[in-house]
């Protein structure tokens, strides 16, 4: 069991995501926003961190380059509708470890979860 923190200004997103993760025998965390992620990341220490890119404020890229920079070893995993080539490579870049797709497909989430949790990206 991991300790994952799932970020997404959308409360329907993290409710889906909470219900996918902890039936795969994760505890979950939420916040809502970037500067709420941040805090929450360096209070509890997560093993991994869910993050949507599209966000109000800090958007996800800035969220993931920031935890970074605090943290070079911080896990996060890109989860978005936005499902462009493009945005995966930019992700990429900046440090994501793994990208899931939004609608979410449970088993697809979990799976790119378990993949960066193993250190497989």
């Amino acid at each position: 069991m991991a300790k994952l923190l799932i970020v997404d200004d959308s409360s329907l997103s993290r409710r889906i995501s909470r219900r996918i993760l902890t039936e795969a025998g994760h505890e979950c965390l939420e916040a809502q926003d970037g500067i709420s992620a941040i805090e929450q990341y360096f209070l509890t220490k997560p093993d991994l961190v869910l993050l949507d890119i599209t966000m109000q404020g800090m958007n996800g890229i800035e969220v993931l380059t920031r935890l970074r920079q605090l943290d070079p070893q911080a896990r996060v995993v890109i989860a978005t509708a936005d499902i462009q080539s493009s945005t995966q490579v930019m992700t990429n870049a900046a440090g994501a470890v793994g990208f899931v797709a939004k609608p979410f497909q449970a088993d697809q989430v979990v799976k790119v979860v378990e993949t960066a949790l193993k250190g497989d990206s």
